[in-house]
């Protein structure tokens, strides 16, 4: 036996040989952005609040940390990454919507330079008409393609890897005393992804 964090899983509820293709054809884009033939990015939105999402920290003995904890003010965070470690990221501190999401991939999307791919799960915002309905323009005009991971697949999707990094190691406990703190840790981690702070892939 090993002292380690639980996590939440959804294997038992996917269909594994959906799982089993699209995991091979991501190998497969993977090779070809490597290769630098396209680029391969991974989106995904993530929640951060004042509830804290730090497990761990150093206490003197005899004290404990105590963390202020909020249901107030959060931050959602639109982001791209890829595996050599770029990331560009959106924050809004209201819902991200359809109309939103649109803005945020035209604006993604005309920075691009080569075809690209972007992967990204089965969100209903994802697949709502408002969005679908500019896939066909982001493919003609910029050579740009989405690639929709299989239902209850988190772990295809390598930006889950950087938002538990973000909220759980690079993000420091100080950042959960303010709201003000909050924004700008984040802002500093984001902005530092591909610097400072760097996931490697085996």
């Amino acid at each position: 036996m090993t002292w380690r964090r639980v996590r939440k899983s959804l294997k038992s509820k996917r269909d594994q040989s959906e799982f089993d293709a699209k995991q091979a054809q991501i190998e497969d884009l993977q090779e070809l952005a490597e290769t630098g033939y396209i680029d391969l990015f991974y989106y995904d939105e993530s929640h951060f609040s004042l509830t804290p999402s730090v497990p761990y920290a150093w206490q003197e003995k005899g004290q404990t940390v105590e963390l202020p904890s909020s249901r107030g003010k959060s931050i959602n965070v639109a982001g791209f990454y890829s595996k050599d470690n770029r990331f560009s990221n959106y924050q809004y501190t209201t819902a991200i919507d359809a109309e939103k999401l649109i803005d945020v991939f035209n604006d993604f999307i005309g920075k691009t330079t080569k075809k690209t791919v972007i992967i990204l799960d089965n969100a209903p915002i994802h697949k709502s008409k408002l969005f679908m309905s500019c896939l066909p323009k982001w493919e003609q005009e910029s050579d740009t393609y989405l690639f929709f991971l299989p239902t209850y697949s988190p772990e295809l999707n390598m930006i889950e890897i950087l938002w538990r990094k973000i909220k759980y190691e690079w993000l420091e406990w100080s950042a959960y005393l303010s709201f003000k703190n909050l924004q700008e840790s984040l802002n500093t981690v984001c902005k530092n992804v591909g610097k400072k702070f760097n996931i490697q892939f085996g």
